[in-house]
């Protein structure tokens, strides 16, 4: 009888224990289970960012060679508008009709003042208009920043008959030009490039004409930058002197003189002269036949009064 309540009381304290040990048993596998699934997000976080940042990265390395294939497509349409930074490039040309005192002295004052100025005399001709008056003909290139000094200069030499003057923008041929220039010498390194390459003969021939055309477009080319050039860095003027006139004109407009008065009256003379003698000239074989008749009439007339005495 006593040992039934022993046997109870010993089974009464292995409950417990047998659930601690469950208890903890699910803790671990609560844990394990809450770890892989931590490091599965983990892992995913990490792929996605990894992706994240991928992506901006192969979107910068695209948009960059878009960019640089926009660049060469579109390179010289881009080279052919001018920066509104580029310095503007202007073609200045003017002509002026002075009237001086000397035409060979003005026209050394004027080379003098363009030389001064830094610049030159590109064409000068001066010429006897008559025996009295010389003319001068000047072709003058000054620097732009004394284009406007210089035409001041000159036109006040003396008298200013007519001036001209005229200014044209050439900043976008300038522009265009030096853009052609660059893509044409790349296109000749280029030629020579697959000429050091080429084996076949005709190859070579047929790449030999084609340097040749490209490199005759690019010295046209260079040929109009030199012009463009000089044209905008020196301005023109083309420069006409002239004398006046003899001052017996102004001492005509004041009225006749005593010398005017004898050269109109013996003028005067010499034509009616002239007129008279032209006068008898036209009536000379008619006063001849005249003359003749009236003698023969007067030599009949006194035949007939001889005549008349003796009859009686």
């Amino acid at each position: 009888m006593q040992a039934a309540p022993s046997t109870r009381t010993g089974r009464r304290p292995g409950r417990p224990a047998a659930r601690r040990t469950q208890t903890a048993l699910a803790a671990g596998l609560l844990t394990a289970v809450l770890a892989l699934s931590g490091c599965g997000a983990a892992d995913d976080s990490g792929a996605s960012s990894d992706k994240g940042a991928a992506a901006p990265a192969r979107q910068d390395r695209a948009d960059a060679a878009a960019g640089d294939a926009k660049q060469g497509a579109g390179g010289s349409a881009a080279a052919k508008k001018p920066n509104p930074l580029t310095t503007a490039h202007v073609i200045r040309t003017a002509s002026l009709s002075v009237e001086v005192k000397s035409a060979p002295k003005a026209a050394a004052a004027a080379r003098a003042t363009a030389e001064a100025a830094g610049g030159l005399v590109a064409d000068e001709k001066t010429e006897r208009v008559d025996d009295a008056h010389d003319s001068s003909h000047l072709v003058l290139r000054v620097p732009q920043g004394e284009y406007d000094r210089v035409l001041g200069d000159l036109s006040g030499t003396g008298k200013l008959l007519s001036r001209t003057s005229a200014a044209k923008d050439v900043t976008d041929q300038v522009v265009d030009v030096e853009s052609r220039i660059a893509t044409q010498r790349t296109s000749v390194a280029r030629v020579r490039k697959l000429m050091d390459r080429a084996d076949a003969l005709s190859d070579v021939v047929t790449l030999e004409g084609e340097l040749s055309n490209r490199q005759s477009e690019l010295e046209s080319l260079l040929a109009q930058q030199a012009s463009l050039k000089d044209r905008t860095t020196l301005a023109t003027i083309t420069l006409d002197l002239s004398e006046p006139a003899d001052d017996d004109a102004a001492d005509d407009e004041s009225g006749p003189g005593f010398l005017d008065a004898v050269g109109g009256g013996w003028h005067a003379f010499v034509t009616m002269v002239r007129w008279l003698a032209m006068a008898v000239g036209a009536t000379a074989p008619f006063l001849a036949v005249a003359a003749v008749v009236l003698v023969l009439w007067r030599l009949l007339r006194r035949r007939g009064g001889k005549a008349g005495p003796d009859g009686g």
